[in-house]
């Protein structure tokens, strides 16, 4: 099996979960870490996605592949994006979700209060509120759902 679809099957997978996560685990426990871990993984699910397009262009010749991961970022955002029918705002969501979780890994504290997750990096507090999670949620399904149309329609069709 070719690469790029792993890598979907993958993002597929953990965006499952991480909705099971969401909708019914947090709800019960209500632990700051299952947010985080959400995060996360929403994150991880993104760049699983991204790296299928990426890789699945190469193929084809369209984009041209770094060592460098914000140079093949941005080239996924420069050429693939359009392709695949991104909008501006699913972009920035994706932008977003990738900055929180830098903000979090160099985190000094993070707590939860009133449904919200309160991440204090370098001084600064980063306030996101479950329904922010939720269209995170929402704009990754969407990324690989646009994938799949593009990328699997057309291994079929080879």
């Amino acid at each position: 099996m070719q690469k790029f679809i792993e890598y979907l099957e993958e993002a597929d997978k953990i965006t499952r979960a991480m909705d099971h996560m969401l909708y019914v685990t947090y709800p019960l426990v209500k632990d700051k870490k299952i947010l985080l871990r959400i995060l996360m993984e929403l994150k991880r699910a993104n760049a699983y996605c991204i790296n299928s397009i990426l890789q699945y262009e190469y193929i084809f010749k369209r984009v041209r592949l770094t060592e460098d991961p914000k140079i093949n970022l941005n080239a996924f955002f420069n050429k693939c994006a359009a392709y695949y029918e991104l909008a501006p705002v699913s972009i920035q969501k994706i932008r977003e979700l990738f900055s929180i979780v830098k903000e979090h890994n160099s985190s000094s504290m993070e707590f939860t209060r009133n449904e919200k997750l309160v991440i204090i990096s370098n001084g600064e507090a980063k306030i996101v509120e479950i329904d922010k999670i939720k269209d995170f949620l929402v704009n990754t399904k969407n990324l690989i759902e646009k994938a799949k149309r593009k990328i699997l329609q057309k291994d079929i069709k080879s």
